[in-house]
């Protein structure tokens, strides 16, 4: 099993959900939020985790990369982050609203 393996079913659930949310008032908005949201993770991402690889804190066996590295991190670190970024306001909008007393 490779990383990328497993980014693929938060990937693709990101996706799914995002499209179900297309119908939903202010995809537009939404998705152009998501996008700024991704940048922002995916820069601290790249970051923090240099930083704390650098450090020696974790590593991650070559055999099961696909040897995409932004610097120290693995490609396969940043499919979180992106998977977060347009998968969370989906879910938000496509939950149902609670009333407020």
């Amino acid at each position: 099993m490779t990383y990328a393996l497993l980014c693929l079913p938060f990937l693709a659930a990101a996706a799914a959900l995002t499209l179900i949310s297309a119908r939903r008032p202010r995809f537009g908005r939404r998705m152009a939020a998501s996008a700024v949201a991704a940048v922002v993770l995916l820069l601290l991402t790249a970051v923090f985790d240099n930083v704390m690889i650098a450090a020696g804190l974790f590593t991650y066996p070559e055999s099961h990369l696909i040897g995409v590295k932004v610097g120290l991190a693995p490609i396969e670190d940043f499919a979180y982050p992106l998977s977060a970024a347009f998968a969370v306001p989906a879910i938000h909008v496509l939950l149902p609203e609670r009333r407020r007393r």
